[in-house]
């Protein structure tokens, strides 16, 4: 129940934020290619041991949501990352001309909760990554 809401959240701000002009949701279409693969974990990674994840957890979460995206092939949508800590950490990918970027635009832990779509948390390139929206 509680995953039901957060997806139908998610759904809203970002439909919010799209008509509002300020991002779109692209999909990583390349993510079984190896340099991409190692992109992409390495840019989720990084986000999440600067939001106080421990290096190795953050690496199996990387390696786990890598995995859940290139085999669900949901789509451009945002997606959300849970860890261990309890966090829950929202990203969505976005195509620009210079290539694919990850972005941290939610955060919660237990009842605090934190949203930036309008600068994001964190943002990493995804050098190697095709998208598209």
């Amino acid at each position: 129940m509680r995953a039901l809401r957060i997806v139908a959240a998610l759904l809203l701000l970002v439909g919010g934020c799209l008509a509002g002009g300020c991002a779109t949701v692209a999909q990583v279409d390349n993510l079984s290619d190896d340099s991409c693969r190692r992109s992409f974990e390495e840019a989720l990674a990084s986000i999440l041991v600067a939001e106080r994840e421990a290096p190795p957890a953050a690496e199996e979460l990387a390696q786990r949501t890598r995995r859940l995206l290139e085999r669900g092939r949901l789509g451009p949508r945002p997606f959300l990352v849970s860890s261990s800590s309890g966090a829950d950490y929202e990203f969505f990918v976005e195509e620009k001309k210079s290539g694919c970027l990850l972005r941290l635009y939610g955060r919660q832990k237990g009842f605090v909760s934190y949203t930036n779509n309008l600068t994001y948390i964190a943002t990493r390139p995804l050098p190697g990554c095709l998208c598209r929206e």
